[in-house]
């Protein structure tokens, strides 16, 4: 007997059949798989969620020795990122196109060993366009990986505490991002069996990577199929569910992705937090150049690995304490609360970017200053994601839907935020005088440190002041959106 005589909604716990008797022993399979299996999924998608971060935070860490070894000045630097990033954005709806074949583990697994392959070239390049190349390779791997990400993280919680788990998330992947970012800065100054320490700190990351995606594919289960299957049962489902794949075809697949598209676009909300998330990206981008204007500044590489931590510190927290708030603002103001979060966060963007990059005399006497600073940057600039945005996208959209607009918001993101790190480099040889050929390799240029900082301040206070205004219209969408998307989740349930 399969189950096509026995159906569960995993997330109803619905059911019919034609055999009662079997409905104890799935029962008691259900819960033992959510109490052990989701927990341990949720472990190693953390790890994944670490490493991807980690990925991420390699290269900007090593932009001084990078662009040493291939001779680049900021705005070559600026186009590896650019690269990386409009890959990934124009990359990001295949992760919707493939969920809906393949379970979101396989998925992942998927995008790490692309990215873990794209990593190890990175630090075994020669030539500065073959890292060029293996950055798009990159970008191309974490486009597959984090929407699944979030649409796993946001399948895994309950809509009122979604902010708490995607701060989570998102702080243990900030611990990844500091290990990342501090391994490579402290490897680039050394040399290991006569190699650089920037490689070297590419190919053990690379590593890694391989390792928990192997993880990942084995024993991460997806939410949507937290249901144990008895043994005597298991092949005649997996007969049924090959019978069932099969018999759909390439056409119905593109057709069911299409109007998957289509359906997440015309979101007022989805449209909304993607305006802002494309000028609210354009800081973040820009900051890949932090390390290197510390450096620039005079900061050893321990220093400013110790900065670079207390502002991935800082974020992690400020992630986790934004997704918290923002859930208990939710509960009295459940249509404003995430709303008025990702505004007060985006705000405080202003005047710590101008503090920073303008006030703080560049000299490594202003170490202490620049270290509360960029902590205290840090805890409030980095709400908007887990307060705001992934809880918001996951209430407007049906569940089969959220994988697609996870998707679609890091295309049109992703894509265009990406000009920023370019930008900062053109706007700082051109504007303001950069020169890469003055700068000592110990000691560093404060002239350019000062040239450097001037196209990051232009790249970040008016992003943040802009991104903070185009918040405001979900104040009038975001509640009926949720309605509707309550509406299509009541008419699915009762067709299935």
């Amino acid at each position: 007997m399969g189950l096509n005589r026995i159906r569960f909604d995993a997330a109803s716990h619905r059911y019919s059949n034609k055999n009662k008797s079997l409905l104890p022993r799935y029962l008691q399979a259900m819960k033992t798989r959510k109490i052990f299996g989701v927990s341990l999924s949720l472990i190693l998608i953390n790890l994944a969620a670490i490493m991807e971060r980690a990925d991420e935070n390699l290269l900007p860490a090593v932009y001084k020795e990078v662009s040493e070894t291939f001779n680049a000045g900021p705005s070559d630097l600026g186009y590896l990122t650019f690269i990386r990033n409009f890959v990934q954005g124009l990359s990001s709806p295949l992760a919707g196109v493939l969920v809906i074949n393949y379970d979101r583990p396989t998925v992942l697994a998927m995008g790490t060993f692309c990215w873990a392959l794209s990593t190890a070239a990175v630090g075994a390049s020669h030539h500065f366009l073959q890292v060029a190349f293996w950055r798009g390779v990159n970008g191309f791997g974490l486009a597959i990986v984090i929407p699944a990400l979030q649409s796993f993280i946001a399948d895994s919680y309950m809509e009122g505490v979604r902010g708490a788990g995607f701060g989570l998330v998102n702080l243990i992947g900030n611990l990844g991002g500091i290990g990342g970012g501090v391994l490579a800065t402290v490897m680039a100054g050394q040399q290991y069996w006569g190699i650089p320490g920037w490689r070297c700190a590419f190919i053990m990351m690379a590593t890694l990577s391989s390792i928990i995606g192997f993880l990942v594919f084995l024993f991460v289960i997806d939410p949507r199929k937290t249901i144990s299957i008895p043994r005597d049962t298991r092949e005649s489902f997996e007969r049924d569910e090959l019978i069932e794949r099969s018999s759909s075809s390439a056409s119905s697949v593109w057709t069911e992705s299409w109007t998957a598209m289509q359906a997440v676009i015309k979101v007022k909300t989805f449209q909304i937090i993607v305006l802002q998330g494309i000028v609210g990206s354009l800081p973040w981008t820009a900051m890949v150049f932090f390390a290197m204007w510390f450096e620039l500044i005079g900061f050893s590489h321990n220093s400013t690995a110790f900065l670079l931590s207390l502002f991935a510190v800082g974020c992690a927290l400020g992630s986790l304490i934004g997704g918290l708030i923002a859930d208990r603002l939710s509960h009295t103001y459940p249509h404003s609360g995430r709303i008025m979060c990702a505004q007060f966060s985006a705000l405080m963007g202003i005047p710590f970017s101008w503090f920073l990059l303008k006030e703080i005399p560049l000299s490594v006497s202003s170490y202490h200053t620049f270290a509360v600073t960029i902590f205290m940057m840090g805890l409030t600039i980095s709400w908007n994601g887990t307060a705001a945005n992934a809880p918001m996208f996951a209430e407007v959209v049906p569940v089969k839907h959220r994988t697609m607009i996870y998707a679609f918001d890091r295309a049109f993101e992703g894509s265009l935020s990406s000009f920023a790190a370019p930008l900062v480099g053109i706007l700082s040889e051109k504007m303001f005088g950069y020169d890469s050929k003055s700068i000592d390799p110990v000691k560093g240029s404060v002239q350019e440190a000062s040239a450097l900082s001037k196209g990051l301040l232009s790249m970040m206070a008016v992003p943040f002041g802009l991104c903070c205004l185009f918040y405001t219209p979900l104040y009038k969408f975001f509640r009926q959106d949720r309605e509707n998307a309550r509406i299509a989740s009541a008419k699915e349930a009762e067709m299935t």
